[in-house]
């Protein structure tokens, strides 16, 4: 599918879900109550403070993730896509991607299925001769992803810069798109994706319930919902040790690698005031999610929220 057809105008469209009464917001502030890591701050502030975060450490941030979860974040992120088990044809959305982890690992397992499938109807063609296998096989290679499409979307220009180059870099083109765009309010038509990600990003949103609403929105009905975010410690001892590594240690090292103290405090600060594993899972049923539920991964230093549109 053309990512031209993928656009809409950037009119909300908000969904409302008939005979379902709305929970309190949780985790969620209006007006000079929202937070800014530990700092309270009006709804403006905290949009234009976070921006400013992502803008300054664009350069550094997949250095800093590496530093920080000591390479465990990858593992979390294979884990996150081996979850979501796509398919070749499989159209994913994957907002505030900004530098492409998730969407590169999104078409090297696809590449990877496709190529299984491919391997098993040449095993079907014996009878066939050299030239008509060889043939079969170089025309369903030139399609590696099936139609696959993986659209980033992210609010923060630098982030995008840097995924784009990464790539370049890297050799990522086919089935790839880049799009400006903010969680709250994206630029898509309704029932687009299969699938929606959003890994290290939601806590990150001014408005949850309305990116949750937007996830909504943009799936097709039978799409997914997946989140990868920091989450809330299970076992007492280590969430205590778990506070002094976060802490003591991962602003200094972001003074150290990216020669910004200030933005790795607010990242430590925002994951305490980000909703617990239950909060989150009763706010994306708000949004008129079914079959939500979560996976715990490293007690629960970080979870997997999933949840289906039917």
């Amino acid at each position: 599918m053309a990512a031209a057809r993928l656009w809409r105008c950037p009119c909300r469209a908000l969904l409302s879900q008939p005979g379902r009464a709305p929970r309190a917001l949780r985790g969620l502030a209006a007006g000079p109550d929202m937070h800014f890591g530990f700092q309270s701050v009006t709804e403006e502030e905290r949009r234009e403070k976070i921006y400013q975060v992502f803008e300054s450490v664009a350069k550094k941030y997949d250095v800093m993730n590496d530093s920080m979860t000591l390479g465990i974040h990858r593992v979390w992120k294979d884990i996150l896509i081996h979850k979501m088990n796509p398919s070749p044809g499989t159209l994913l959305l994957d907002v505030a991607g900004g530098t492409g982890d998730v969407a590169f690992r999104f078409i090297n397992y696809v590449r990877s299925v496709r190529e299984r499938q491919l391997q098993r109807k040449l095993k079907h063609h014996q009878n066939l001769s050299w030239q008509e296998i060889f043939e079969s096989y170089q025309e369903d290679k030139s399609n590696s992803l099936g139609d696959s499409q993986v659209v980033v979307c992210d609010i923060n220009r630098e982030m995008l810069k840097v995924g784009k180059q990464k790539a370049q870099h890297l050799g990522y083109s086919e089935g790839l798109s880049w799009v400006l765009g903010n969680a709250e309010e994206l630029p898509f038509d309704d029932d687009k994706f299969d699938v929606y990600t959003i890994a290290f990003g939601i806590r990150n949103v001014t408005r949850i319930d309305l990116a949750l609403q937007e996830a909504y929105r943009v799936l097709k009905p039978g799409g997914r919902f997946l989140c990868l975010e920091f989450s809330r410690v299970s076992n007492p001892v280590l969430s205590r040790l778990y506070d002094l590594y976060s802490f003591q240690v991962i602003p200094v090292l972001g003074e150290v690698i990216a020669g910004d103290w200030k933005s790795y405090q607010y990242l430590v600060e925002s994951i305490r005031q980000f909703p617990p594993q239950e909060e989150l899972k009763a706010m994306i049923e708000d949004a008129g999610f079914f079959k939500v539920d979560y996976e715990n991964l490293n007690f629960g230093i970080v979870a997997i929220h999933s949840g289906f549109k039917l």
